[in-house]
């Protein structure tokens, strides 16, 4: 993987509540340090509406905006950085002025998420996120945020001030010529003289597969996000609804959706595991005439009369069983059910409900095969 300053879309997101100098503060920290200086190409916001009026006026105004002033400065590259990549947080009532709530924590939460999630979407950028500004929760949902979406290329920071420029309203950056500014006992102070320190932060990535792919849709915010992390650390739970031909994962009931023969597939499997009879798979032998009666069996008592629910695959699944189950019948639903559950909960909370390979065992003089089985106990299915 290319380093993140390599990548031909650099994106900088900050949070921020009335003191918008955390921009230019980190701005200057990445673009200036020695080794692998980051300068973005876009930069976002993420604010209140008290905020963005700030944000505007400090950073953005044509005239006396510190933005500007700090890339003309240190003779930056364009940056896309317009009033609209401030970013005002909402909840069903509109625009937040300020984040007091546990609902204003929870609209937030699912704000921030949601826009990580979709910056973090097109593979071709690398995301530095900010965490230093705003109240202390924004930072902890970017944090979390990035954990759940961010790749190798993105990275997490925060910013140190010195002690005696830190919070004052007149200082946004370390000026490369001397600026007085005035401390709050009204000492003089020159900007020239500060110190700007960035420190990256180490963080957890989930996108090795532990996050699943519904939280990646428009609609999953920070409470789902939570709900399925704390999912993951219970023990696992299948359930299994005949009437309606459904299997449900965990507690949060987590359907995943597989064709009805997979499903009827996937039962006689998990009988023959629970009765402590792997399914045995060999290239060379013949086809099995016990697997082909007992999936059938299992097959005709979910589905009644198979005819009336999907006459062309019905059909077509007795005559392919009509002289025993033979390994390319076996390979054709092993994939595609490990594919449904990979898929809809993602490789980390998948394994516990895929068929798995004991691995190879001689069967035969001519070659070898696999034992497969469902390794779920008793307890862990209704």
């Amino acid at each position: 993987m290319k380093p993140s300053h390599h990548y031909q879309k650099r994106i900088l997101l900050a949070v921020s509540g009335m003191s918008p100098q955390i921009v230019t503060e980190t701005l200057y920290s990445l673009a200036t340090r020695e080794k692998a200086p980051f300068i973005p190409t876009d930069i976002f916001l993420i604010t209140t509406a008290n905020g963005k009026k700030q944000a505007e006026q400090q950073l953005l105004h044509p005239d006396t905006g510190k933005f500007h002033q700090l890339c003309t400065d240190y003779a930056l590259p364009d940056i896309n950085f317009p009033a609209d990549n401030i970013l005002v947080i909402t909840d069903a009532a509109g625009e937040l002025d300020d984040i007091k709530t546990p609902e204003n924590n929870e609209a937030a939460a699912d704000f921030i998420i949601r826009k990580v999630r979709d910056l973090a979407q097109d593979s071709e950028t690398a995301l530095h996120a900010s965490i230093a500004g705003g109240r202390k929760t924004m930072g902890y949902y970017l944090g979390y945020a990035l954990s759940l979406y961010g790749r190798s290329q993105d990275s997490l920071s925060h910013v140190l001030v010195t002690d005696k420029y830190e919070s004052l309203k007149d200082f946004f950056y370390p000026t490369p010529y001397s600026n007085i500014i005035y401390d709050r006992e009204q000492r003089s102070l020159d900007t020239q003289e500060a110190e700007v320190m960035l420190a990256e932060i180490p963080f957890v990535r989930l996108t090795d597969g532990s996050v699943p792919p519904f939280l990646q849709n428009e609609r999953a915010g920070f409470t789902d996000s939570v709900r399925w992390a704390q999912a993951l650390e219970d023990e696992p739970l299948l359930k299994i609804d005949l009437d309606r031909r459904r299997l449900l994962v965990s507690k949060l009931e987590i359907e995943v959706p597989m064709a009805d023969v997979d499903f009827a597939f996937y039962l006689w499997v998990l009988k023959r595991s629970q009765e402590g009879n792997f399914i045995e798979r060999n290239h060379v032998i013949e086809a099995n005439k016990e697997y082909a009666d007992e999936f059938l069996s299992i097959y005709k008592s979910v589905y009644k009369e198979v005819s009336q629910y999907e006459p062309g695959d019905s059909k077509r699944t007795i005559t392919a069983l009509k002289n025993g189950m033979d390994d390319g019948f076996l390979s054709s639903h092993l994939s595609p059910i490990k594919k449904a559950f990979v898929d809809t909960l993602g490789s980390r909370a998948a394994q516990p409900y895929l068929i798995q390979s004991l691995g190879k065992k001689k069967i035969t003089k001519e070659g070898e095969g696999k034992y497969y089985l469902i390794t779920l106990s008793e307890e862990h299915i209704r």
